[in-house]
C-alpha cells in the first residue's frame, strides 16, 4: 500500500510543471551560509574544500554566459573566503607543526583555485583581466605565505660550505 502511494507521488512529481515545484536550493549560496557559520578553523577549511569547486563551476558558467560581473564577484569572494580561514586557521592553530593537517589542505585547495583562476584568466577578455589579476596575486601571496608556515627555511642553522675538491698531488 505505501509502495503504491509512493509510486503515485513519483509519477505526480516527473509531471508535476516547473512553477509548481520548487526550484532546488542554491548550491553556493547554501555552501556559503555553512562555511560562514563555522567557527572552527579544521571544519571551516573542510567546508572551503566543498565551497571552492563550487564556486569555480558558477564562474565558469558565468563566464560561458558572458556574465564578468559574476565572475568577478565570485572570485573575489573565493579570495575572502580564502583569508577568513587562513586567518582563523593562524589565530587557532597558530602551531604549523602540530596542526599541519589543516594547513595542507588550505593549501591543496589554494592550489586548486589558483588553477582555476589562471584558466579563467585566459579565457576572459582583456578589460576584465585586472581585477582577476589582482585577485590572483592575492592567491598566490597567501599560497606563498602557506608554504613558508609549512616550510620554513632553516636561516638559524649555518650554512656548511663543502670543502673544496682535492687537486691531485703531482
Amino acid at each position: 500500500m505505501v509502495s503504491r502511494y509512493l509510486a503515485l507521488l513519483l509519477v505526480a512529481a516527473c509531471f508535476c510543471p516547473a512553477s509548481v515545484c520548487p526550484e532546488p536550493p542554491d548550491k553556493v549560496k547554501e555552501l556559503q551560509d555553512r562555511f560562514d557559520r563555522e567557527t572552527h578553523a579544521g571544519s571551516k577549511i573542510k567546508e572551503l574544500l566543498k565551497l571552492g569547486p563550487a564556486q569555480f563551476e558558477l564562474a565558469t558558467k558565468a563566464g560561458a554566459a558572458s556574465d564578468y560581473v559574476t565572475v568577478g564577484l565570485t572570485w573575489e569572494k573565493y579570495r575572502d573566503n580564502v583569508r577568513a580561514a587562513f586567518e582563523l586557521l593562524r589565530k587557532q592553530e597558530p602551531d604549523v607543526d602540530k596542526h599541519s593537517g589543516s594547513y595542507r589542505q588550505l593549501e591543496l585547495g589554494l592550489r586548486q583555485g589558483i588553477r582555476e583562476i589562471e584558466d579563467t584568466m585566459l579565457v576572459s577578455p582583456e578589460a576584465v583581466r585586472p581585477p582577476l589579476e589582482l585577485v590572483h596575486k592575492d592567491l598566490l601571496d597567501m599560497d606563498d605565505a602557506l608554504i613558508n608556515l609549512l616550510f620554513p627555511r632553516r636561516s638559524k642553522e649555518p650554512t656548511r660550505v663543502p670543502p673544496p675538491p682535492l687537486e691531485p698531488k703531482p
